[in-house]
């Protein structure tokens, strides 16, 4: 159980709330993982030139997600609707204030995370209650007005997601352009997850706001 919120926290970026509460309560130890043959470590992925980290702020669609998370891969075909929404705090210094919506059990959830800017512009970190579980990110392309893809890595495992500004009429040069770079991960169709394009949370009820802030 403790496997699966963290590998929904890598996929959503925001860890699947049933599955944490259980995971506190039944932490088991874990196995150290195998160093996957041809993914790239999180270094060597080159991030967008010369990035505005501010043009990045605002609200982003999950359009897209290439992954082995075990979740994923018995629970696809039932992803919900998922945005994510960057701000800059009031005294920005070097983090991202991160909201990310989505549905569970017909209610809208809200999880609140800080990620963290790193010395290599377009490399950010959301940290874990400890060194090792933290998710090492990068801003792997972006144009800021229609499009980002982002990589996440933790313990070797990377997963690659592609946001839109908008979901209409999704350009199919830009959807070629996530699956090529998710085979160069070794990901086939068979590891990619599209995610709906309608019906996304607009606001979320006090009770279903998680504070993931500084860690989860």
């Amino acid at each position: 159980m403790a496997g699966v919120w963290r590998c929904m926290l890598v996929v959503v970026a925001l860890g699947l709330w049933s599955l944490a509460m259980s995971a506190k309560s039944r932490q088991r130890p874990q196995k150290r993982p195998r160093k996957n043959q041809g993914v790239e470590e999180i270094g060597l992925i080159q991030p967008v030139p010369n990035i505005d980290i501010q043009r990045m702020t605002g609200t982003w669609y999950l359009i897209n997600v290439a992954s082995k998370c075990a979740y994923l891969i018995n629970h696809g075909i039932s992803v919900e609707p998922t945005t994510m929404t960057l701000t800059r705090p009031n005294n920005p210094g070097q983090t991202l204030s991160v909201s990310t919506k989505t549905r569970h059990n017909h209610n809208c959830w809200e999880i609140l995370q800080v990620y963290h800017l790193t010395k290599t512009p377009g490399q950010l970190t959301l940290k874990g209650d400890r060194p090792e579980l933290n998710i090492d990110i990068v801003i792997r392309d972006t144009d800021y007005t229609s499009y980002a893809i982002l990589y996440y890595q933790k313990r070797g495992q990377t997963t690659i997601k592609l946001y839109t500004r908008n979901t209409d009429d999704l350009p199919e040069p830009l959807l070629d352009k996530f699956e090529q770079l998710a085979e160069k991960e070794r990901f086939g169709l068979a590891y990619m997850f599209p995610f709906p394009t309608y019906s996304h949370c607009g606001d979320v009820a006090k009770d279903y706001i998680i504070n993931c802030v500084p860690t989860c």
